[in-house]
């Protein structure tokens, strides 16, 4: 195999891995890391351009100094069709391309509406606190327990921290928040179905580990008076908890009294808690 054609491979590569070094550090330096993976990642993968920029200075070296058998590594022979070597270089050029390329921005109502908007209600219920709030199950115990301590509350504040957990006790227990009152945020989500009935989703996407494995969800909302927001539109939300019927199903829903537009908050997505009922408990001793 020519030398020359050896070099052009590691002088590929060498060019792709500093352009991910490049791509990594840029979105680390602009804070927008957040975009794509759960803060709890954020160390590592920001730490990835060293890495990266010494196995591509290595290849680099290898490229211009060495000679003969030292260069080909001709244990791993290198395919010579045009065709497999570009789809297999595009695979990392064409995602960092367009990551150069097009503005970082949040998951909207196109990717909601690609995965399938869950709307809340995905838990069954049974009936001091104690009594009134009890887990169905051991895995339902966390919701349970933040259930209680949210119940004591005049006003449910559906905190960044401890969203998803938050929204999953009232589901879990809707018919005993029946009434009470709660504010909440999130991007509005809409379709046909939902346009109907004058209502719209309040929508969020819970990130595990990054945006690859984003899952949509939304509250169900139903305004006290007929209003229009665009798709994607940030608000936030005083309201009452209610129980409505969607597709059959028992869902939350709340019934909005006062909507009001927000800026886009800095990290839009929300994220599992570790322990949602100790940061509550934490929060609640701070008032």
């Amino acid at each position: 195999m020519k030398e020359s054609f050896i070099r052009a491979h590691y002088l590929t590569r060498s060019f792709i891995l500093l352009a991910l070094a490049v791509y990594i550090y840029l979105l680390d330096r602009s804070d927008s890391l957040h975009y794509y993976i759960a803060p709890k990642m954020e160390i590592w993968v920001s730490l990835c351009p060293i890495p990266l920029s010494c196995i591509a200075l290595s290849l680099l070296i290898q490229t211009v100094f060495r000679r003969g058998r030292s260069l080909c590594a001709c244990d791993h022979p290198l395919s010579s069709s045009v065709v497999r070597n570009a789809a297999v270089y595009g695979i990392f050029t064409v995602p960092l391309l367009l990551g150069f390329l097009l503005p970082n921005q949040a998951l909207g109502s196109a990717a909601a509406l690609k995965k399938g908007m869950t709307l809340s209600g995905q838990y069954s219920t049974e009936q001091t606190l104690k009594e009134k709030f009890k887990s169905p199950d051991i895995y339902n115990e966390e919701f349970t327990e933040l259930a209680r301590l949210l119940y004591t509350e005049p006003v449910i504040q559906v905190n960044q921290d401890i969203y998803y957990e938050t929204i999953g006790a009232l589901d879990l227990f809707k018919k005993e928040f029946e009434g009470k009152p709660i504010r909440l945020s999130g991007f509005v989500y809409s379709d046909s179905s939902l346009d109907k009935r004058n209502a719209f989703a309040l929508g969020r996407f819970l990130v595990l580990c990054c945006t690859a494995d984003a899952a949509p969800f939304g509250v169900f909302i139903k305004p006290e008076e007929p209003v229009h927001f665009p798709k994607d539109t940030w608000i936030e939300i005083d309201g009452h908890i209610h129980v409505t019927q969607n597709q059959g199903k028992e869902i939350l829903s709340i019934n909005a009294a006062q909507i009001r537009k927000i800026k886009q908050p800095k990290t839009p997505y929300i994220y599992p808690s570790d322990d949602s009922v100790a940061k509550l408990t934490k929060e609640l001793g701070q008032k």
